[in-house]
């Protein structure tokens, strides 16, 4: 960068033009002052305007390379209508509403086997506070007698439960031969 501080060893130094030159001979529009020392003022005046012009570009395209990689991507956007947005509404629920119909069949029959279970739980721990209640006062034939009755009602459950389970394998047969 030029500075002022040149001017002042450029003052000190003789021209070896004469003082007062009208104009180069042979130049006839030059914008140059009658004197070496003005020509020199304004040489260093342009050099710091153009260090200060080339600087402000400097800094003005610094960050060129991130914005021509930001400016690379490309987004496009598509405008729709209300008909055709509900179109592909009324598509997606068609696709996805038997689904979500099994589903909740499906939750709907594992809550009932939930409850079914619950059911069974409770009854069990009912019978067996009222099994242990009875058997304190009790020899041990009505103990043993007692065990036996227990696991026989248990047994009988277990029947029970696998004929349920049968009847609805047979009516679920029945059914698809129907639909057959």
């Amino acid at each position: 960068m030029m500075s002022r501080l040149s001017r002042a060893n450029l003052k000190a130094r003789e021209s070896v033009f004469a003082v007062t030159p009208d104009q180069y001979i042979g130049d006839a529009q030059a914008i140059c002052p009658p004197s070496l020392m003005d020509c020199v003022v304004a040489m260093e005046d342009c050099c710091e305007e153009a260090f200060e012009a080339q600087h402000l570009l400097r800094n003005g395209t610094r960050d060129f390379p991130r914005m021509a990689k930001v400016m690379q991507s490309e987004r496009v956007f598509m405008l729709t209508t209300e008909g055709i947005v509900k179109k592909y509404k009324r598509g997606l629920v068609d696709d996805i509403e038997p689904t979500v119909a099994e589903l909740i069949s499906r939750s709907e029959q594992g809550l009932a086997a939930l409850q079914k279970k619950e059911a069974a739980l409770r009854s069990k721990l009912e019978k067996g506070n009222t099994n242990s209640k009875a058997t304190t006062g009790m020899t041990a034939a009505q103990k043993s007698e007692a065990r036996r009755l227990n696991l026989l009602t248990k047994q009988r459950e277990r029947l029970e439960e696998q004929v349920r389970g049968l009847e609805e394998e047979v009516m679920q047969l029945e059914a698809q031969k129907r639909k057959k």
